[in-house]
């Protein structure tokens, strides 16, 4: 199997199948973000993808679920994406799920009638990258999207059947701003029905822009309990029914998944649990996070 630099998928993908189809991020100029810095963007040849099909059957016999890599893989043409899905389903016909991250802008590039024939291709499951439901904080994060653009392309995939799992980062606002953040958050979130929330926590690393700006003064970080406060806050308001919510990324403050609403009121007892436990040093300041 060929993979090229770093490879990245969420925590829950864990056991999935990973198959190459792009190098890099198509975007690569989020605030935040050092991921591919190193890696130019490139797509990658369908010989090499079959290839790699042919080596993951023999290794792997049987698979129902995949996940296409690097950073952005559904930027690709729908034509393009629809030649891959063949190819999986030519070695895994038993395939039921084909998934991979998204960003809003590669939905937008994508009619109407390419998301209903991708769905029919079982490219019906898509990790999307929305950091925040607030326009000042996607804005400084440099996203590329608004808020108004994630209502209606989370809309248009509800409307193809496509599933999106959708993340967000606790923190993204800054000093002061949990609770304004929490709450534009969960306004997309009910408002789109999410299928699942995946939840991370702002870090500030070198060499990315943001980190930059926490040198110089011109951002100022979230303590540790504004973020805790602001995952609590989101907890609290989101209203979407069944919804998997995953806190349990390695840089999160405190371990958090269960199922909403049914587990609301013990993820917010963990919450207060953690705020009440930890020492107030490390709750008023801001945790070095080294890697994402």
């Amino acid at each position: 199997m060929k993979y090229t630099g770093t490879t990245y998928r969420p925590p829950i993908e864990a056991n999935t199948l990973l198959l190459q189809v792009t190098v890099g991020c198509s975007h690569n100029s989020c605030s935040f973000c050092t991921m591919y810095k190193d890696v130019p963007f490139k797509i990658e040849h369908i010989q090499q993808i079959e290839k790699d099909l042919q080596e993951a059957k023999m290794l792997y016999g049987s698979q129902k679920r995949i996940f296409l890599v690097n950073a952005d893989a559904f930027v690709l043409s729908a034509r393009r994406l629809k030649e891959i899905s063949a190819k999986i389903i030519e070695y895994f016909p038993e395939m039921e799920v084909i998934t991979m991250y998204a960003s809003i802008k590669n939905i937008m590039g994508k009619s109407d009638q390419d998301l209903i024939e991708l769905r029919n291709m079982r490219i019906n499951d898509l990790w999307v990258g929305l950091e925040s439901g607030s326009d000042q904080v996607i804005k400084h994060l440099n996203k590329g999207h608004t808020s108004n653009n994630a209502y209606e392309q989370l809309e248009r995939l509800n409307k193809a059947g496509i599933r999106h799992n959708d993340i967000f980062m606790m923190g993204a606002g800054g000093k002061g701003k949990a609770i304004e953040s929490a709450a534009a958050t969960a306004a997309l979130i009910n408002k789109s029905g999410s299928n699942l929330a995946g939840v991370t926590s702002l870090g500030f690393f070198p060499g990315s822009q943001i980190a930059k700006e926490v040198q110089n003064g011109a951002f100022e970080p979230a303590t540790e309990l504004e973020i805790l406060e602001e995952e609590r806050k989101l907890i609290e308001l989101i209203e979407v029914e069944n919804m998997p919510f995953y806190g349990d990324h390695p840089i999160n403050a405190t371990r958090l998944v269960g199922i909403l609403p049914q587990d609301k009121d013990r993820l917010i007892a963990d919450i207060d649990a953690a705020i009440q436990t930890t020492d107030s040093s490390i709750l008023n300041g801001v945790t070095e996070r080294t890697t994402l």
